[in-house]
């Protein structure tokens, strides 16, 4: 199991289309990830997991794996929210 704390920066946080792209990049992964802010952990893959820790601009998060891919998981979700979303 590893993890990773990042800050959200984008301007609307962690909502809606941001939060989408972050859940189906989750999805390609085999490993458990969590999502935790302060001390919630939600499921990464579940848009109303994500949604309900309400992570707005500024935001510290923990990313959290366990699995066959968890370093490659928490690196890609990591780089995904360090870009703002942006492909």
């Amino acid at each position: 199991m590893i993890s990773r704390e990042v800050t959200i920066n984008n301007q609307v946080g962690l909502h809606a289309r941001p939060a989408t792209f972050f859940i189906q990049k989750a999805n390609e992964f085999k490993s458990v990830i969590w999502v935790e802010k302060d001390d919630r952990r939600v499921n990464a893959k579940s848009l109303l997991g994500v949604l309900s820790l309400g992570i707005v601009k500024g935001t510290t998060i923990s990313i959290i794996a366990d699995g066959a891919d968890e370093e490659q998981a928490v690196e890609t979700l990591a780089e995904l929210i360090d870009r703002e979303f942006a492909e």
